[in-house]
């Protein structure tokens, strides 16, 4: 195994296309990770984060692992990459109800550019929202102890470095995915995953050395991890192969078909989109409740937690909601049927056209179902053990599905620019033969 990844890194340098996306994708990471150190102008950002590890508990823990930890030092990347989420998500859901936008999402590149472009405005907006609401609140926070200098210039100070900071988290993650490999939006949240975990580790060796947890509990985690790491993997992996038939064509003077293949659907086409886009509508207002100090509001903030009935009932339905609404976004089955029957291709058993879409609506229904189950039960089940063991620091499911996610998934856009130049990458070499008839 570790023959074959010395060997792949060592192809990966003969690639001076994928070795120069590589550095520009870490060099933007390391970019992101300087900036969530960057303390926030006119606040006391120690004291802050003193009073937000003692009070703030998973809450707190479930919006630092967006952020890397830079929401509760409240430097001037706090509020991380949600806005930029939020946003997205209102697009892609006007998208479905808005016949114009409809318009424009089927123009291809032009109108991706200008769906592009609301979201960026949209980001904005969301941004300067939140950071106005984090200004008023840490002005009244313990009783404004955190804000030497409260007022509007403090407040004006707050909206304008919060709201440029994510801004630029937004072209940091457009740049990454344009210029380097993977989904920039992706890697900068596992990026600021992977950044904690050094710290959580020493956190818990800590913990058990002080004996608030035990020797048992730490390996019940660890199991726990380790089956979750499991089902992750091979859930992802998996395909449900639908059989396809190529009937026979006489192109010119050869006879061209007759093949018999399959079509690879996954389990979980919507990947780590679901829980990334639930999290980030309910982080939300609980953002804002977090740093506001009226009782009501700070109820909601409690019933947003991490570990709460409303949370994990809420945090469930978005989930499977996404799933269900991400997978009619990335398949469509009418075009699938479309396709197949221009190419002379056919499921064998099944008509044609509209039965061949209905037959694929079907097993995505299904499969979608298998797949929202899973991420549900990965995101919520470790949060709800964690929480009844009363673990006295965040750990969730999320996580680990957007690190092994993301880290598959940028696997194989590497695996497919060393495949691309003859070269073998991570993967063991399968290929898709077709069988003639």
């Amino acid at each position: 195994m570790f023959e074959r990844i010395s060997k792949v890194i060592g192809n990966i340098g003969k690639i001076p296309e994928l070795r120069q996306r590589i550095l520009f994708t870490l060099g933007m990471l390391a970019v992101y990770r300087i900036g969530a150190y960057i303390p926030t102008p006119g606040v006391n950002g120690n004291a802050l984060s003193a009073y937000l590890h003692q009070n703030g508990g998973a809450l707190i823990g479930f919006f630092d692992m967006f952020s890397g930890g830079a929401l509760s030092r409240l430097t001037i990347f706090a509020l991380g990459i949600m806005p930029y989420i939020s946003a997205s998500i209102i697009l892609q859901l006007l998208t479905v109800v808005h016949p114009s936008l409809q318009a424009l999402a089927k123009e291809g590149e032009r109108g991706r550019k200008v769906i592009t472009k609301y979201t960026r405005y949209l980001t904005v907006l969301i941004a300067l929202i939140q950071s106005f609401g984090i200004a008023i609140g840490l002005e009244s926070m313990n009783r404004g102890q955190f804000v030497p200098h409260p007022g509007w210039p403090f407040r004006i100070l707050v909206v304008i470095t919060l709201t440029t900071a994510t801004t630029f988290i937004m072209w940091l993650g457009e740049q990454i995915t344009e210029r380097g490999v993977g989904n920039g939006i992706s890697l900068i949240i596992f990026s600021g995953i992977i950044a904690r975990l050094p710290s959580a580790i020493l956190n818990t060796y800590k913990l058990y050395n002080q004996g608030e947890i035990s020797g048992f509990l730490i390996i019940g985690l660890v199991v726990m991890v380790a089956v979750i790491v499991g089902s992750i993997v091979f859930i992802e992996t998996a395909r449900r192969k639908v059989p396809v038939q190529y009937a026979k064509r006489l192109v010119g003077n050869k006879m061209m078909g007759g093949q018999s293949t399959y079509i690879p659907l996954k389990i979980n086409t919507a990947g780590v989109i679901p829980p990334i886009f639930a999290s980030s509508l309910i982080a939300f207002p609980a953002t804002i409740a977090s740093f506001i100090t009226l009782p009501w509001i700070q109820n909601i903030g409690k019933s947003l937690a991490p570990g709460s009935f409303s949370y994990t009932l809420l945090y469930v339905l978005l989930i499977i909601f996404f799933s269900f609404f991400y997978t009619a976004v990335v398949l469509n089955p009418a075009d699938i049927a479309e396709n197949m029957q221009k190419y002379g291709g056919y499921i064998p058993g099944i008509r044609p056209g509209q039965n061949t879409s209905t037959f694929f609506y079907g097993i995505m229904n299904r499969i979608t179902l298998v797949g929202a189950l899973y991420l549900s039960l990965v995101c919520v089940v470790p949060e709800l053990l964690i929480y009844k063991l009363h673990v006295p620091f965040y750990f969730g499911g999320t996580s680990l599905l957007i690190v092994i996610g993301v880290s598959l998934d940028t696997a194989q856009q590497i695996e497919s620019y060393m495949m691309s130049k003859n070269y073998d990458g991570f993967l063991k070499k399968t290929r898709i033969k077709g069988r003639a008839s």
